[in-house]
């Protein structure tokens, strides 16, 4: 059974702080409860082809795998995915103007459960949609707690 989870949330920082900020991966462990820790596979910066390994605990278990940036449009849109593990996954962020100062930026996470039971995959989605809500409450804090830039 396929997941396909879409959160988003309204961050009072400029399009280009909230972007530049989430789409580096050595800040994920800062506002994604779950990811303890991230490996470059290749070099940095970001860009179509980067590979990287995330490290996360997700329903109990520790899990590590490797996503690859399959599209990149500065500033607008990032979407990474991975083809390994127990849950191969499709990540998307997308972020938009949303007034002066202001973004609305998107999460949406799509897969299929390869290791998880299939009768499983509710629970999974409401689980991710859960977490995905706290790690944008937790970006929108981080962001807006520093001074603009």
């Amino acid at each position: 059974m396929p997941v396909d989870v879409l959160t988003e949330i309204v961050i009072d920082r400029p399009r280009l702080q909230v972007a530049e900020f989430a789409a580096d991966p050595g800040n994920a462990p800062a506002w994604y409860r779950n990811i303890k820790t991230v490996r470059w596979e290749t070099d940095p910066p970001v860009a179509v082809g980067s590979r990287m390994t995330f490290v996360a605990k997700f329903l109990g278990r520790e899990l590590a795998y490797t996503y690859e940036i399959r599209e990149l449009e500065g500033g607008r849109r990032l979407v990474m995915s991975t083809s390994e593990g127990p849950f191969p996954m499709e990540t998307t962020y997308v972020w938009e103007d949303a007034g002066p100062g202001r973004t609305r930026m998107t999460l949406r996470n799509r897969g299929e459960s390869t290791g998880f039971p299939h009768l499983a995959s509710p629970f999974v989605s409401f689980s991710m949609r859960r977490a995905n809500t706290k790690d944008l409450r937790q970006l929108k804090a981080l962001l807006e707690s520093e001074p603009p830039a």
